[in-house]
């Protein structure tokens, strides 16, 4: 009995090792769960891709809808934050993130809670005065960095480094977990203080 095409090219899709792990976003590979991201800027969400695809997007002057996520951690040990510029921030806790979005042309805050991440509307004119505060901030690239802050409560300096945005996503997605109360409380604290640890070990200083 002679086999037809149609039977031949099932036999070979039914052979075929089909990933059971994560899959790139993009071309649908077989990714591990260590992988990299690039933003969709248009919509402003992560996508999850194999090594090839995150390439495409890796030059940093490319005006593209998809951009790769860089790997570099800066820390600012010189950071200034004048009395009373934070709560002219208008942020009610003591940790937030910063990114600038290219389309909108404008910086965003997010910050940490029960609910996970909140974005919220910053002052205009109290983040630029941070910035010219700051001038090297100027090197964290739209989209894909975000300047993270942490401001204690017990009178210690603020910390200040620019990271991958996807670090940032990472720690609210864990926080979101622990949090209990206002403030997050105990188990919040502590996963604050392990992400600052790993970020501070894989920075360099700006």
């Amino acid at each position: 009995m002679k086999t037809t095409v149609g039977e031949v090219l099932t036999r070979i899709a039914s052979a075929r090792v089909m990933p059971t792990g994560p899959l790139c976003e993009m071309c649908a590979t077989g990714i591990g769960d260590e992988h990299q991201h690039v933003v969709d800027v248009q919509v402003r969400s992560l996508m999850c891709v194999c090594r090839p695809c995150y390439l495409l997007f890796s030059p940093v002057d490319a005006d593209l809808r998809y951009k790769a996520v860089p790997d570099r951690y800066l820390e600012f040990p010189d950071f200034e934050l004048a009395p009373g510029r934070w709560e002219s921030l208008e942020i009610p806790v003591g940790l937030a993130f910063f990114f600038r979005n290219s389309l909108l042309d404008k910086y965003i805050v997010f910050y940490p809670g029960p609910a996970g991440a909140t974005e919220s509307e910053l002052p205009i004119d109290s983040f630029e005065t941070v910035l010219d505060e700051n001038p090297g901030l100027s090197q964290m690239r739209a989209d894909v960095e975000a300047l993270i802050v942490s401001v204690p409560t017990s009178g210690q300096s603020p910390r200040c480094f620019v990271v991958p945005v996807d670090a940032c996503y990472e720690l609210v997605g864990r926080l979101r977990t622990v949090w209990r109360g206002f403030d997050g409380g105990q188990d919040a604290a502590r996963a604050v203080d392990e992400f600052f640890a790993r970020v501070e070990a894989r920075s360099r200083s700006a």
